[in-house]
């Protein structure tokens, strides 16, 4: 068999050889004028893919940011609201501000992957990796989002439409990172919508991603708008003349037509495995359309959840920064309530050394890319995709596995639930979904059928049995409630 007949997922990639973990701004900086080559993460969601599909070759240094506390936090104030460089996805949707002062960002953020991935992936990662499909990047053109960048030489503010400049570059220089994203909150005159076209309900690429924000007087004329539209070109792009034509008219029917075609004719859309070009081009001006209509009718937030299951730990721990990590060196990590230790934390996924130093075999790799839910596991009490976890991420931290929530002779209460429930099926994919299950129940006593249709929602079953799976999880809970047929 050649290479060339192996999926992706099988081929071998860059191995990593060492992690660097500073725990201050400077130190980061400084690392990182020393060797442009290294490689900055923090979820490391984008990065550990592209390393594993980009092909052999030398292996790479990790510049692990996630110990400094100087890009972290987000604070809402004086009508602008500041992203650390380390919040994430999870951390925008489950801020108590956000979805009303920045609703476009947190319906991207909502949209990105699965709980387990928002609790790995950053805003700033999303804006590094600068894919046309990464949905934040629209919505933050449409609130005119500013990234700051530093290095050793300096700080910098760039415009984002100046920060993407193509097909997954941007305007980084050698030896610089993201600090921050910096955007005008929106007040009593700004609206704002994100929506977007998958091919399925959950952990769906866009086929179009759409941000629209409109600033307009009390009597409902558009003062200035801006649209931007993502997975129609090599890079996300700003709608100037289609926002143009709403500005001193109001969102009648008429204005929102004209600007609905307008956006349609200013793209040339690409053909790609998730859409044709016509059929994007056919499906701009309803997303468009639907779109305004909202904004208009004040129904821009209507689809948003009461509550968001965010599979994360509400109390999380202090967080105490581990060593530099060779590859040669061994790690350490509490796992299911016992320190364990192991080598090769560096090169090898968390998913990888869990099951191969401690055969913890519960946890499967189903797909390796984060999409299907079956590696889940709890790392410091938030559910996470292990195989896109560097192992050495997970030095002096806490890990439950499955195998860690209950035994044989005393299962956890949703273990047992799944028993009772006739959930269990072929068995490869149970113990993801009991882990995310387990870690849901903790977080939401009651959950609802939607809670746990959200909660669930990264997690795959290819037996298709999801109604015992759901049951199962209600009885579980403090209050259980009957699932609508």
């Amino acid at each position: 068999m050649t290479v060339d007949c192996l999926h992706p997922v099988q081929r071998l990639g860059r191995s990593i050889d060492r992690i660097i973990r500073p725990t201050s701004l400077d130190d980061a900086l400084a690392a990182l004028d020393a060797d442009p080559t290294i490689k900055p993460i923090a979820g490391g969601t984008d990065l550990l893919l592209d390393l594993h599909r980009g092909g052999p070759g030398e292996p790479v240094t990790l510049l692990d940011l996630t110990a400094i506390g100087e890009l972290d936090g987000i604070t809402v104030e004086r009508g602008m609201v500041r992203l650390g460089a380390l919040t994430t996805h999870n951390d925008v949707v489950g801020h108590p501000e956000l979805p009303i002062v920045a609703l476009p960002l947190a319906q991207a953020c909502l949209e990105v992957g699965s709980a387990q991935l928002r609790n790995r992936a950053t805003i700033a990662g999303n804006l590094a990796t600068a894919s046309p499909a990464n949905d934040t990047i629209s919505a933050l053109l449409a609130l005119d989002a500013l990234v700051t960048v530093r290095s050793v030489r300096g700080e910098r503010t760039i415009r984002l439409d100046d920060f993407v400049t193509g097909f997954r570059t941007t305007a980084l220089e050698p030896g610089e990172i993201i600090t921050a994203i910096e955007f005008p909150s929106l007040d009593d005159t700004t609206i704002g919508i994100w929506v977007k076209l998958g091919n399925r309900a959950a952990q769906a690429i866009s086929v179009v991603h759409l941000g629209i924000v409109i600033d307009r007087t009390s009597d409902g004329i558009v003062r200035d708008a801006r649209i931007a539209i993502g997975s129609v070109a090599a890079r996300v792009e700003l709608l100037p003349n289609a926002a143009r034509n709403l500005i001193n008219h109001t969102l009648d029917d008429d204005t929102i037509e004209t600007c609905a075609q307008q956006a349609a004719a200013a793209i040339t859309p690409l053909d790609d495995v998730r859409a044709t070009a016509s059929y994007r081009r056919a499906l701009v001006p309803t997303l468009v359309r639907r779109a305004l209509e909202a904004l208009r009718d004040d129904a821009a937030a209507s689809r948003w959840p009461g509550r968001v299951p965010r599979l994360t730990n509400q109390e999380r721990p202090v967080r105490v920064p581990a060593a530099d990590t060779s590859d040669r060196a061994v790690i350490s990590i509490t796992v299911n309530g016992a320190e364990q230790a192991g080598p090769r934390g560096a090169s090898r996924t968390l998913l990888d050394w869990l099951r191969e130093e401690l055969a913890l075999t519960g946890a499967k790799e189903g797909c390796a890319e984060g999409e299907c839910g079956a590696c889940t596991v709890q790392l410091d009490g938030d559910a996470v995709m292990s195989c896109l976890v560097p192992a050495a991420q997970a030095a002096d931290r806490s890990v439950t596995t499955v195998e860690g929530l209950g035994t044989a002779h005393q299962p956890h209460t949703l273990q047992q639930a799944f028993i009772d429930e006739f959930a269990v099926q072929c068995g490869f994919c149970i113990p993801g979904f009991i882990v995310a299950g387990a870690t849901l129940i903790d977080e939401l006593a009651d959950p609802s059928v939607d809670d746990i249709r959200l909660g669930l929602a990264g997690n795959l079953c290819r037996c298709t049995g999801y109604y015992p799976i759901m049951q199962a999880v209600q009885r579980a809970s403090v209050v259980p409630v009957e699932l609508e047929p």
